[in-house]
């Protein structure tokens, strides 16, 4: 039976599994998007969404119960600086996770974790101008 069991093992022992999800989160944060297995990133979305509701909060308590789970300063900061306001009116559901194909080595399904407001946005492919000699080096 799997009563009040939420979260999966991911196949590591518990300070590994913790450490790991610790570090997700918080590069999730930092760059606002993360490209990880469809496993890690259902394991690290609610983590991600509790600390930017700590971000709303905005209170002495909150930043230190963040800076309890992310050990950069510099993205707690922004979380509580950029995050934070950028979701205050939003009552919750912060991350999308899109699902990828699988990864190559292994068959691994693959997700993007990326934070709701960061749409991704197409490179403009760069045109070779016509004429012009290749230059030789």
């Amino acid at each position: 039976m799997r009563h009040r069991v939420k979260s999966g093992k991911l196949g590591r022992p518990t300070a590994h599994r913790w450490a790991l999800l610790r570090s997700l989160v918080t590069s999730f944060l930092e760059k606002e998007r993360v490209k990880t297995t469809l496993a890690k990133a259902r394991e690290a979305r609610p983590l991600a969404e509790k600390m930017i509701t700590l971000g709303k909060r905005g209170s002495l308590h909150a930043r230190r119960q963040a800076l309890a789970f992310i050990r950069k300063e510099a993205v707690v900061t922004k979380l509580f600086a950029e995050l934070g306001p950028r979701f205050a009116e939003r009552p919750g559901g912060y991350s999308r996770i899109v699902k990828l194909g699988p990864r190559s080595g292994d068959g691994a399904p693959m997700a993007i974790l990326e934070l709701v407001g960061t749409e991704f946005k197409k490179r403009e492919k760069k045109k070779k101008e016509k004429g012009k000699p290749a230059k030789k080096g």
